[in-house]
């Protein structure tokens, strides 16, 4: 399970940047190609926080689709869900990504001082 070591990286970012404030929500965009079940990425957060500063903190995860674009006719596509690369238009597999590969923290919201 994965998600445990990257609720790890995403306490450090947010112990980091809070400094003494108390972090109340920590905002994530994740995309479709990470792999990351939100279900079991809160359940491990709850547990890795718990009795730390960042305890009662909670996780607001923001899916983003994939997005892909074919290199030989320049469509661009989404996947569907049996994740078929090949492009929509053109039925090419040379492909590149443009979006569904993010892991990012986008915002800490703190508790009033």
């Amino acid at each position: 399970m994965h998600e445990l070591s990257l609720c790890g990286a995403i306490a450090d970012i947010a112990a980091r940047r809070a400094g003494d404030r108390a972090v109340e929500v920590i905002h994530l965009e994740i995309g479709q190609l990470r792999q990351v079940v939100p279900d079991s990425l809160t359940f491990c957060w709850s547990m890795l926080t718990a009795s730390t500063a960042l305890d009662g903190s909670v996780l607001d995860v923001e899916r983003v689709a994939a997005r892909l674009s074919c290199r030989a006719c320049a469509a661009e596509f989404g996947l569907t869900d049996s994740f078929t690369f090949a492009c929509a238009a053109c039925g090419g597999l040379d492909v590149a990504v443009l979006a569904g590969e993010e892991f990012v923290v986008t915002a800490l919201e703190f508790a009033p001082a």
